[in-house]
């Protein structure tokens, strides 16, 4: 896969650059699109071909039966994971945010505090404030530049109002693989408040050397019966947009309720979406996958290099996903400084670090999932918006 070859996406309905001009006032025209989490690559071969082969039939109906697709996520999981999965374990809904949707919907009520370990992904405190929840937010702590949890804290923190916790696991935008021993921390501050565990994979298959994922269900076996898994491979495989996700529930109890929800509401699958999970969950696609990888950890590396040798800017070392999370408060700069140099100065649109929760003030977040000469580009950009620190 040729992932250097630049690809206009501008003029093709793309939120990414058509929106950015509007959102931030950078030109798509001699700007730079690093916000939106999709990347600039395209899609496996084998993900075309299926496409391919819908579009040679010509008859796009309902898709089923489902079965040789639910294979395809048990064998992802359990080759890539090393997680043995049951196919009526399985939900497919319109991706991830809609999956975290239906989750509060069947197991909250209106007003009840929903748990977020701040800052993370913004669309989380979205769905809670749509669904008539309240967002209790649990700061993380930055220790050595990166995050870790305080649960002697968050203890403290609890009412007994709060029914769930939405854990981003690996962490979107700090870019955290939590260890064994944290997440088992997680799965007791649970079992301690009573609280359903809502555990967001989607970036589990882009993971870094030196780091490596660890799905909810191995670190704490003994919490299934309040544990809701979120996976999808929209991330991986550059799929957003076929809004394609899977919740994952082993607990026959959750299961019921979970379906009953789904039944309610007519949810059923995109023949697309299912189509080209088929296709990606093979491995064709997950030699894909690992040339995605080993190329973004190229842009990791070059991006941390360029923007931590720019006197008050820190950009905190991922672990997994392609979300760098650049803190500016090295700069001693106002929020509306630092960003008017990245998005004037430099032409950068990049996510403001407050639409992330508490702990995201001084921070913006950067997509790397892109082009190596755009990585080299933006920190050339950045390094002239800043030469009056160096």
């Amino acid at each position: 896969m040729d992932f250097d070859r630049i690809i206009d996406r501008r003029g093709t309905r793309c939120n990414k650059w058509d929106k950015m001009e509007a959102l931030y006032g950078v030109s798509p025209e001699d700007g730079l699109a690093m916000w939106v989490a999709d990347m600039d690559f395209r899609s496996a071969d084998c993900i075309q071909d299926a496409v391919r082969e819908l579009l040679d039939h010509g008859i796009y109906g309902y898709y089923g039966p489902d079965t040789e697709y639910r294979r395809a996520i048990q064998w992802w999981m359990q080759t890539r994971h090393g997680w043995p999965i049951a196919p009526d374990w399985i939900f497919t809904t319109h991706g991830v945010v809609n999956g975290v949707g239906l989750t509060l919907q069947t197991f909250t009520e209106p007003g009840d505090g929903i748990v977020l370990f701040t800052p993370v992904y913004h669309a989380f405190a979205r769905v809670i404030h749509g669904a008539g929840r309240a967002v209790v937010e649990c700061p993380l702590v930055e220790r050595d530049g990166r995050y870790e949890m305080d649960f002697d804290a968050y203890d403290r923190q609890m009412t007994g109002d709060e029914k769930a916790v939405i854990l981003c696991s690996p962490h979107n935008p700090g870019g955290r693989v939590w260890t064994e021993a944290e997440l088992q921390a997680v799965a007791a501050f649970c079992e301690r408040h009573d609280l359903l565990l809502i555990s967001d994979e989607i970036h589990q298959d882009l993971v870094y050397p030196g780091a490596g994922h660890i799905p909810m269900p191995f670190a704490a076996p003994g919490i299934v019966d309040r544990l809701v898994m979120l996976t999808a491979p929209s991330k991986t495989f550059n799929i957003a947009g076929t809004h394609t996700g899977n919740v994952i529930i082993e607990d026959a109890a959750l299961r019921r309720k979970f379906a009953a929800t789904m039944a309610g509401l007519g949810v059923s699958a995109s023949n697309f979406g299912m189509h080209m999970t088929k296709a990606a969950y093979s491995p064709e696609g997950a030699a894909w996958v690992d040339e995605l990888v080993a190329y973004l950890d190229g842009n990791r590396r070059a991006f941390d290099a360029g923007v931590n040798a720019i006197p008050g800017l820190a950009s905190m070392r991922m672990e997994s996903t392609y979300l760098a999370w650049v803190d500016f408060s090295g700069t001693g700069m106002d929020r509306a400084e630092f960003t008017r140099r990245v998005e004037q100065e430099a032409r950068i649109a990049a996510n403001h670090g407050p639409t992330f929760g508490t702990g995201g003030e001084n921070f913006l977040r950067f997509n790397i999932g892109t082009q190596r000469a755009r990585i080299d580009e933006a920190v050339a950009r950045l390094r002239h918006a800043f030469a009056d620190l160096q």
